[in-house]
């Protein structure tokens, strides 16, 4: 393929990921958005494929890494349940920063490259930049992995003096930065491995430590409530990782692919902790969860259970119903069950929509590609900025495994972990139906004065099968 035929290639999958993004950003066209992507990475990989012929036997290897990738991804895709999509997301985020660093290194010991003066540098400082965004991404999106997985506890870990540590790490990166570009000879063998016999490779290496290290102890140190922004945050920080890879190789595509992606995660990230009344900074330094200024207010009273049979009564003589989903009913697969109960109450002349938090459930929208996959109409769903003054109108508010999202300490308990995280501000409504399995708390790990309120009442148990009960009651 002519040099100039593979850049019209490049152009072509480029504004198709533009179109992919533009899609995305709405759910009615997110399906046509998803098509944009897979087409732009087709003709993407097809035209690089076609670009190296003639490389030997490269083609036998890009074959085989297709097929093993390939086929890994296909099976984990079609075993993942929609409960496990964040930390799906999380772990792809991981693999791209391992990309990134395995493809810096490859890049370090090509001897086959030779590029002198000020060409060489800055060669170099692109392997030093891709290695080290690629390690904090790997090693920060294995730990959010985990943490979504909940294989380890979603508090925060607060190490004594860690901002002084991360200070000391990124100072540590300067310094083994500056060391790498000066160490231009080899190492004469000192040691006895191939990567070693390059120049600047002992400081390559310990930054690469400290790297995995930061990324570790970055996301240790944020909590629970946070871990959406997270989530978009290793996204934005996936995408950069993805652009220096594509400075390295030489690869226009990458670049511009890589910055699309960082760019979008970037903005993402922002408007989230707008959404939630955070900023930036507050949620890298230590997430939701961390100690505040003081104690916080002690939950005292006696929560009014209500059973399947009652909660259908009470959404029958409603006029206006809003539902508020949540993290559980991901877990219990409930949205089909919703939907179906929806309907119900739409025919019979209800008022239903559906109030979506910004960070309800483990990643950004996980909450609308839930409802979307149960065929919930995007008409009847809203963002809480649209719906959040409109409770006083509210009869019935059904709250389906949701916690953090609608605690009103958040709003009037300044030394609660969540003090000035905007929430669905539900009590305001006639009455509030809560669907929980037990009186946990939400995963921030704070109490919830909601529960006990007068016009609160608890529907205990799974919150499927619940809401199949409260279907057949309706129906009944």
């Amino acid at each position: 393929m002519s040099h100039s035929l593979l850049t019209m290639s490049y152009i072509v999958a480029a504004i198709l990921f533009i179109l992919s993004l533009s899609g995305l950003s709405n759910p009615e066209t997110s399906r046509r958005g998803n098509y944009y992507g897979m087409a732009g990475m087709a003709i993407a990989i097809i035209a690089t494929a076609i670009a190296i012929a003639g490389a030997g036997n490269v083609y036998a290897v890009l074959i085989v890494a297709v097929l093993i990738g390939g086929t890994i991804g296909a099976i984990l895709a079609s075993r993942v349940a929609m409960t496990q999509m964040p930390e799906l997301v999380a772990i792809m985020h991981s693999l791209v920063g391992m990309a990134a660093v395995l493809v810096g290194f490859a890049n370090f010991m090509d001897s086959s490259i030779n590029m002198t003066g000020s060409e060489k540098t800055i060669h170099e400082i692109e392997i030093y930049i891709g290695i080290l965004i690629g390690a904090v991404t790997f090693s920060g999106s294995v730990i959010a992995f985990c943490k979504l997985s909940e294989k380890i506890s979603g508090k925060p870990l607060l190490l004594p003096a860690r901002h002084w540590f991360n200070l000391a790490l990124l100072i540590g990166v300067f310094v083994l930065g500056g060391l790498f570009l000066q160490q231009t000879e080899g190492s004469e063998g000192s040691l006895p491995m191939l990567l070693l016999d390059h120049g600047g490779a002992l400081p390559l290496l310990i930054m690469t430590l400290i790297a995995l290290t930061f990324g570790v102890h970055m996301v240790m140190a944020i909590g629970g409530a946070d871990m959406p922004v997270v989530v978009s945050m290793l996204n934005s920080y996936s995408g950069w990782a993805a652009a220096a890879t594509g400075f390295m190789l030489s690869n226009d595509l990458l670049i511009v692919t890589g910055a699309l992606v960082g760019s979008s995660g970037a903005i993402l990230s922002y408007i989230m902790c707008r959404a939630m009344n955070r900023n930036f900074i507050s949620v890298i330094a230590g997430g939701f969860g961390t100690a505040s200024g003081g104690v916080a207010a002690a939950i005292e009273g006696e929560v009014q259970p209500i059973d399947a049979d009652e909660t259908a009564s009470v959404l029958l003589a409603a006029k206006n119903i809003m539902i508020i989903p949540g993290y559980g009913m991901a877990v219990a697969q409930a949205q089909h069950t919703v939907y179906e109960i929806t309907k119900f109450l739409r025919e019979k002349g209800k008022k239903v929509r559906f109030g979506i938090h910004p960070v309800a459930g483990r990643m950004p929208g996980h909450m609308n590609v839930l409802l979307a996959e149960a065929k919930v109409p995007y008409d009847i769903v809203f963002e809480m900025e649209e719906v959040n003054e409109d409770f006083a109108n509210v009869d019935v508010s059904i709250v389906i495994g949701a916690n953090d999202i609608v605690n009103p300490s958040a709003l009037d308990d300044p030394n609660s972990p969540i003090a000035g995280m905007p929430v669905l501000e539900c009590w305001h409504g006639k009455t509030t139906i809560v669907l929980k399995r037990s009186m946990a708390s939400g995963y921030a790990g704070v109490g919830n004065p909601l529960f006990v309120l007068e016009n609160t009442r608890m529907l205990f148990g799974d919150a499927n099968a619940t809401m199949q009960a409260v279907l057949k009651a309706l129906k009944g």
